[in-house]
């Protein structure tokens, strides 16, 4: 039995073809936040798992809709006694094998990737935001239900403490 979905205007055969279309987005936020390529991959599934067993009806684009369940997923995550408790750090392979892995690896080897990593988690999502996912100031307020000053304040002091960190690259993209 296939179930059929209706994204921005364009039918979506089965929920398959849905994972394919956004994994990749989600994987990429839930990693940002995680640090941990497990974990963000069983969140990005629980987001899927939750999303079909939901009664969503289209009110706007549902990338936003699944993006704001896996922030608030893995702020859950986060939160959660077991990671707190175990914290296991884990390292990427040399040699990935699968696609979203490598796409993982490349950022972890930029110099920029690493130092957005390092930020503290109320930075790093607006740093990600903004210039990852390209969104403006407003949306991200809109999507982590905070004022737009708090973004922007946020904002500017990701950016001081990334500018000590990546002195010569800095220039090139703080403009």
């Amino acid at each position: 039995m296939s179930l059929v979905i209706v994204v921005e205007g364009v039918f979506i055969l089965n929920v398959s073809e849905m994972i394919d279309k956004y994994s990749e987005h989600l994987l990429r936020i839930a990693y940002y936040y995680t640090k941990n390529l497990h974990a963000a991959e069983d969140i990005v599934q629980d987001v899927f798992i939750k999303y079909t067993q939901s009664n969503y009806e289209e009110q706007g684009q549902l990338r936003a809709y699944l993006t704001k369940m896996t922030i608030n997923r893995t702020k859950d995550y986060l939160k959660s006694w077991s990671y707190r408790r175990i914290q296991l750090r884990e390292h990427l392979p040399t040699i990935p094998f699968f696609q979203k892995e490598r796409i993982i690896h490349r950022e972890l080897q930029s110099t920029i990737g690493e130092a957005v990593l390092s930020l503290p988690i109320k930075y790093r999502e607006v740093i990600i935001f903004y210039y990852y996912e390209e969104l403006n100031t407003a949306e991200i307020a809109s999507l982590l239900q905070l004022p737009e000053s708090t973004i922007r304040t946020r904002l500017r002091r990701a950016r001081e403490k990334l500018r000590p960190l990546l002195s010569d690259e800095w220039e090139e993209y703080y403009e």
